[in-house]
């Protein structure tokens, strides 16, 4: 009987790095032990007869939490706004659940120990969107000299929502955290915190970003307990390129100690003339190498 499981979620146009994803987990002999447990927003039933004999479980997405038709728009892939913080629902079989989004992919196994050792004891286990290399965490306005208008993607998101400005406010300059990957047990506080947060952004705020806004809200506000893991755990391409190993063949950290991506997510696209890597496999970006090289490569897992 598996204890752990691994939960994505697409919908017929992500179907290809959902499978990438998939074939990324399975290529390490570990991932045996693993549960691979797929939400269906919108997946063709032949894209479903493709995973059968590759994943354990696949369950159709659903509204957890009503929603206004007029938010919806017939765009299914938004329940993964919802769904996924109603995991042990869809999956009751197991301990442990690690999120990770269709449009990211496993490069290294030990980030996976990682996210399941964090999640014990009821903490959450996930990655905040700053390190080193990071150069801009808030965008700024400048109106003249000292005043300045400060950006905050949470503050913003939470005022919209509905949310006071006392809570709003100390969301603000807090790194922001990507729901991207994640992992909790089964029976952690956490989600029933996230749910509730999540039910408070959902009321008046977009659909999408809302379930993200909502894990803020429960780490800096709620102060659910958290196992902050270090970036290559959640490596989000768009923030900061990595770079390439040529003698061990994979992606590494563009700084010193340059450790291995662990998983490589391409959030918010990668894109280059017009066309987003996540949709064009063809695609390819100039990566640095180690050696100092410069390469064409593409981010996608082959």
């Amino acid at each position: 009987m598996k204890k752990h499981s691994i939960v994505s979620l697409a919908d017929a146009n992500y179907f290809p790095l959902l499978e990438e994803l998939i074939n990324s987990i399975k290529r390490f002999k570990e991932s045996e032990n693993i549960a691979i447990c797929i939400l269906d927003a919108g997946l063709s039933n032949e894209q479903k007869n493709k995973l059968s004999d590759k994943v354990d479980e696949i369950k159709s997405a659903e509204w957890d939490i009503a929603v206004p038709q007029s938010k919806v728009k017939e765009k299914e892939w938004l329940k993964s706004q919802v769904s996924r913080a109603f995991l042990p629902k869809y999956f009751p079989s197991y301990e442990k659940y690690l999120w990770i989004d269709c449009d990211a992919w496993v490069n290294d196994w030990n980030c996976i120990d990682l996210y399941f050792r964090a999640c014990e004891d009821g903490k959450l286990g996930i990655t905040q969107t700053i390190g080193p290399g990071y150069k801009v965490t808030s965008k700024v306005n400048w109106l003249f000299r000292k005043l300045a208008i400060i950006k905050s993607q949470n503050f913003k998101h939470a005022v919209k929502s509905g949310i006071n400005y006392n809570n709003s406010r100390k969301l603000a300059f807090a790194p922001h955290i990507n729901i991207g990957v994640f992992s909790l047990e089964k029976n952690s506080k956490g989600w029933e915190t996230w749910q509730n947060n999540l039910k408070k952004t959902l009321k008046s705020g977009n659909i999408f970003g809302s379930e993200g806004l909502a894990i803020n809200m429960s780490v800096y506000i709620d102060n659910l307990e958290t196992e902050f893991l270090p970036l290559n755990c959640n490596w989000i391409t768009s923030n900061l390129l990595p770079k390439y190993d040529e003698e061990q063949k994979t992606f590494v950290e563009p700084f010193l100690p340059n450790y291995r991506i662990g998983i490589m997510h391409l959030a918010a696209g990668i894109w280059k003339d017009g066309k987003d890597m996540r949709i064009d496999k063809s695609v390819e970006i100039e990566i640095e190498t180690l050696n100092k090289n410069k390469i064409l490569k593409s981010l996608r897992y082959n």
